[in-house]
């Protein structure tokens, strides 16, 4: 009768005992030392499988022309500089390794006795090292990558312009406005001076129109004044002269329409037409265009009648 399989768990329990129970011995025989037990390995020997490696090298070795391979192994190019350099030159350990100048020199010199030695070689073997005049070289990637290069260029330099042409829209909109703002305020600074002008001018404190032309600048403070002082040392102003003119300049006011010896014999200004009323008649006083009175007419229409 066959027996039937274990469950996982009956498994796990069976394997549990056996570890207990190897540790249980290996404590009982003093194994077990207090603290975390690890299992130490040893050092790992390092092995030379020289046939090994040789079989590897087998393996994979190809048996190619040297114009398939193209390998040399040269030391750098000896420097011009002096015997001493040579010396050194030859001897690899002399370059410091932890000296970036001399080390990348060495790396460039040690190509360069590569392609002095090469050169010759390749033309012997007739290998053109030189690119011809018509050589086109293959595209890395296809056209049609190309073009999608060139459209996303294209879109993002549209997307610039557009952004920048919109900056100097609104530049253009701030200086329009500041220009707008200055002019309403030299036209209203222009009315209100010329309001100003006009009150003065009312008023008899100037004589002077060229306000109407519309050249006149505002006067400035200073130039106010000294206008001002000049003109007080000019004489009265025009309200003064004309209050002179008509009320005279003051002192003795009695007898002064009176005659004298000289307005007396002066008769340069008599017409003898007019005193005695020969002069011209008026326009609009003639006899033959008066209307007749209300009596007149009522006669004149009774008449008709």
């Amino acid at each position: 009768m066959d027996t039937p399989p274990l469950s996982g768990s009956d498994s796990d329990s069976d394997d549990s005992l056996v570890t207990d129970r190897e540790l249980q011995d290996a404590f009982s025989r003093g194994l077990l030392k207090p603290g975390l037990n690890v299992v130490l390995e040893g050092p790992k020997k390092a092995v030379n499988d020289v046939n090994g490696l040789k079989q590897c090298l087998a393996e994979f070795k190809r048996d190619l022309e040297w114009v398939e391979r193209l390998d040399v192994t040269l030391g750098p190019v000896p420097e011009i500089s002096g015997p001493q350099s040579t010396s050194q030159n030859q001897d690899p350990k002399a370059v410091d390794p932890e000296d970036d100048f001399k080390r990348e020199m060495n790396f460039y010199r040690q190509a360069q006795a590569a392609v002095l030695t090469v050169l010759p070689r390749l033309h012997q073997l007739k290998v053109p090292t030189k690119r011809p005049a018509d050589y086109f070289a293959e595209m890395a990637k296809s056209d049609q990558q190309m073009q999608k290069i060139r459209q996303k260029l294209q879109a993002k330099q549209a997307a610039m312009e557009k952004s920048e042409k919109a900056k100097q829209l609104r530049a253009l909109r701030k200086y329009g406005k500041k220009v707008q703002t200055e002019v309403l305020q030299k036209r209203q600074k222009e009315k209100s001076h010329m309001m100003s002008a006009i009150k003065k001018y009312q008023k008899g404190f100037s004589d002077k129109l060229d306000f109407l032309e519309g050249d006149q600048k505002p006067v400035a403070r200073s130039t106010k004044e000294g206008a001002k002082g000049q003109q007080m040392r000019k004489g009265p102003n025009a309200k003064r002269r004309y209050k002179n003119q008509k009320f005279g300049y003051g002192g003795k006011k009695k007898g002064s329409k009176w005659n004298t010896r000289e307005s007396y014999d002066d008769v340069s200004s008599f017409r003898a037409k007019t005193a005695h009323g020969r002069g011209l008649k008026r326009p609009g006083k003639k006899g033959s265009n008066k209307r007749p009175g209300k009596r007149t007419r009522e006669k004149m229409k009774s008449r008709r009648h």
